[in-house]
């Protein structure tokens, strides 16, 4: 029986030691695992454990990470990302040209709406997972920068009717935001936050905003996104690599979502108004793409200040709803950060250029 026939288990106890077994077989051939026990345990948009195996046979990762769907968030997900968009990404096996963690086997269950991964725990290669309360310098960010450039090189202007990415759905505004309680994320911004952002209803936010950014995506070249390339979907390892982990919002679209979604979140506001034009150009540097489809400077400075209107959507509208979906303290932090980008890039004058 080959992986694709396992069936998906409803909890981690039905990962037997047979099940993982032939999980991990294309990987490690002839792998026979002998215990399956729970480390760790993380139920958030996702159900997430690291389960430790034994083997009785052969070699294998002493420790995996296992994400599946949770039956509480799958309308959310419906709505927002897509349930099958990271199993359908590691399934096709295209090369995705940065770091991430390897997956061994994606398990898709569309009569049920389900998933499950299991996939390589980075915390075994060394990985240290970042979020907004412990920010990248600039330099390491230079490394995320870097690897996107090699993504985004490699599937621009190639993405739409890739043999193996048909399924890829454009990056698109969704409906449901509008309901977030706007004022209390900005009662919570603190003095230092821009008159500009604290104006702002959340029909403005969402209407004169977020919505003419995203519809820009599918205008301009289309390559394949990352999606959600905030910090808090990043690890750093010893050797300055960042990796990129959690891709259910992978989409078609235009580079400057990642690029600036993963640059004004990871970044201090200091760090970032001090390195964002070098990293700007490190960016435009790395992109292995023929002079005729190469971005200008001016180009890339215009779609990287309207970038600041995702951020500064999702993390108000996260911030607005306490601990529903995100620890307050790391909602609050990156709210910060894309309201302070806001200002400082002249987001709005972006936008409008953009949409012309």
């Amino acid at each position: 029986m080959g992986v694709e026939a396992l069936p998906l288990p409803r909890d981690w106890d039905q990962m037997t030691p047979e099940w993982m077994s032939l999980a991990l077989a294309a990987h490690h051939p002839g792998v026979e695992v002998e215990s399956v026990s729970v480390d760790l345990r993380d139920d958030g948009t996702n159900r997430r454990a690291r389960l430790r195996l034994t083997y009785a046979a052969g070699q294998g990762p002493a420790t995996v990470f296992v994400k599946a769907a949770d039956p509480a968030h799958k309308e959310l997900i419906r709505m927002t990302s897509g349930m099958f968009h990271e199993p359908r990404l590691f399934n096709s096996r295209v090369p995705l040209h940065l770091e991430h963690p390897t997956v061994y086997a994606a398990l898709i269950d569309e009569d049920n709406y389900d998933f499950v991964m299991v996939m390589e725990d980075v915390i075994a290669r060394g990985a240290d997972p970042r979020d907004a309360t412990r920010p990248l310098t600039v330099d390491q960010a230079a490394a995320g920068v870097r690897g996107l450039a090699r993504m985004h090189a490699k599937y621009w202007e190639r993405v739409e009717g890739h043999p193996d990415l048909g399924w890829l759905e454009p990056f698109v505004p969704w409906n449901g935001m509008e309901i977030a309680p706007l004022p209390a994320a900005l009662e919570r911004l603190g003095p230092d936050a821009p008159p500009q952002v604290m104006a702002l209803s959340i029909g403005e936010l969402i209407d004169d905003i977020w919505k003419p950014y995203i519809r820009t995506l599918t205008r301009t070249p289309q390559t394949l996104l990352h999606g959600d390339a905030h910090i808090g979907n990043t690890y750093l390892l010893a050797d300055g690599e960042v990796g990129f982990l959690d891709w259910q919002v992978a989409r078609r679209g235009n580079w400057s979502m990642d690029l600036g979604y993963f640059l004004q979140g990871a970044l201090t506001i200091e760090d970032r108004r001090r390195g964002e034009d070098e990293l700007l150009g490190i960016y435009r540097d790395a992109l292995d793409l023929p002079a005729a489809h190469l971005p200008t400077p001016a180009e890339i400075e215009l779609g990287y200040r309207a970038s600041v209107a995702h951020g500064l959507t999702l993390w108000l509208c996260t911030a607005s709803a306490g601990e529903f979906w995100q620890r307050p303290d790391i909602a609050l932090a990156l709210a910060q950060r894309y309201s302070a980008a806001y200002a400082d890039l002249d987001t709005a004058s972006a936008i409008a250029e953009l949409s012309r």
